[in-house]
């Protein structure tokens, strides 16, 4: 039986226990991290788990998370110091590593104990990880390891630099992590060779608000002509919307959301419409918190160095730009990011104006 199948049938006995545990903080953080779910499964939402336990909902989506890839790490097989390491701590650290394989997880997770990382290092080696393996082939010189794949990201950012004192500072970061004799060769050989090669930045994001009203659309049902009878008229009901963008169901399971006409839009020839969370876009450190509405055109997937493209990644999709061609399949171009209107007094919008005479 699966572990989501088990906490629906909680008993309210099962479920004090579980919140017991949480507010005496018995067990370890893997523990907690599972009787958050199990108390979610049940249908006890994160404010009131956060209510009876003290657990901020942020804090139960992070144990929650890292519970999950710290038993995918076990499973996979880590050297035991690894293992013990996290039993006790590092939520945090393996939280960051949710975006990453398997395999690359358990590399990654080695490197961290081993080289004492904190989260704000370990978040940018996953970045590094992720980037790399996104390459069509590997760099002369560096392997396909956890290591050499952070080396490789200090290199390049190396390479990029003109002042000395920079540029050295990388190199000896991508030194603390090479983990191939050829990858520290390369490194090294830029203390003498001083060529600047710069960095290709990443484009801008196609990020957009709505700002006017005019532009805030709405769906109207329908009706298929006036030759019908009054029973049909009235029997046509009105869409409802949902969330910020106004995500709206028609007929089926299929849901709708309406955009203004722009260019970019209209020229589209497969647009697909998919919510996301600032944290699922690039540069999401960059950006505001706010929702998103990511539109990609599945008609358009020849790389381009200057866009985003939507690929198949670990349980679901992802949003990744590209320096160089890569090796996967690029399910659409990434051709607008939109973000709702800021709107103080929703009511007001559908109040007319009274004049004064």
């Amino acid at each position: 039986m699966s572990e989501q199948s088990q906490s629906f049938q909680l008993s309210s006995d099962q479920a004090q226990e579980l919140l017991q545990q949480l507010r005496r903080k018995e067990g370890n953080w893997v523990e907690w991290g599972k009787a958050c779910q199990q108390l979610q499964n049940a249908g006890y939402d994160t404010q009131s788990i956060f209510e009876q336990t003290g657990f901020e909902p942020i804090h139960q989506n992070q144990l929650i998370v890292a519970a999950q890839v710290y038993d995918s790490v076990i499973k996979a097989g880590v050297a035991d110091h690894v293992e013990n390491h996290f039993r006790q701590t590092g939520s945090d650290i393996l939280y960051e590593l949710r975006v990453l394989s398997t395999q690359q997880r358990v590399e990654a997770a080695t490197l961290a104990v081993e080289k004492n990382l904190t989260q704000s290092d370990v978040r940018e080696i996953t970045k590094a990880i992720k980037e790399f393996d996104t390459l069509s082939s590997l760099p002369e010189g560096f392997e396909a390891s956890a290591g050499d794949a952070v080396a490789y990201h200090y290199w390049k950012l190396a390479r990029s630099k003109k002042d000395v004192q920079a540029r050295s500072r990388l190199i000896g970061q991508g030194l603390r992590y090479a983990q191939s004799n050829t990858a520290r060769e390369k490194l090294e050989q830029l203390l003498s060779d001083f060529t600047v090669v710069p960095e290709t930045p990443a484009p801008t994001l196609p990020l957009y608000r709505l700002e006017q009203e005019d532009e805030l659309p709405r769906i109207i049902p329908v009706l298929s002509s006036l030759q019908v009878s009054t029973s049909q008229f009235q029997s046509v009901s009105q869409p409802e919307f949902r969330a910020t963008f106004s995500f709206t169901k028609l007929s089926g399971e299929q849901e709708w959301v309406a955009l203004p006409g722009w260019h970019v839009i209209l020229r589209a020839s497969d647009p697909v419409a998919i919510p996301c969370q600032k944290e699922q876009l690039p540069k999401s450190d960059t950006l505001s918190d706010d929702d998103y509405l990511v539109v990609v055109d599945r008609g358009q997937t020849q790389w381009h160095p200057y866009s985003y493209f939507l690929v198949e990644q670990d349980k679901g999709l992802g949003i990744k730009w590209f320096e160089q061609a890569p090796n996967q399949t690029l399910l659409g171009k990434v051709i607008l990011i939109l973000r709702p209107k800021k709107i103080v007094d929703e009511s007001a919008i559908a109040q007319g104006w009274d004049w004064e005479e």
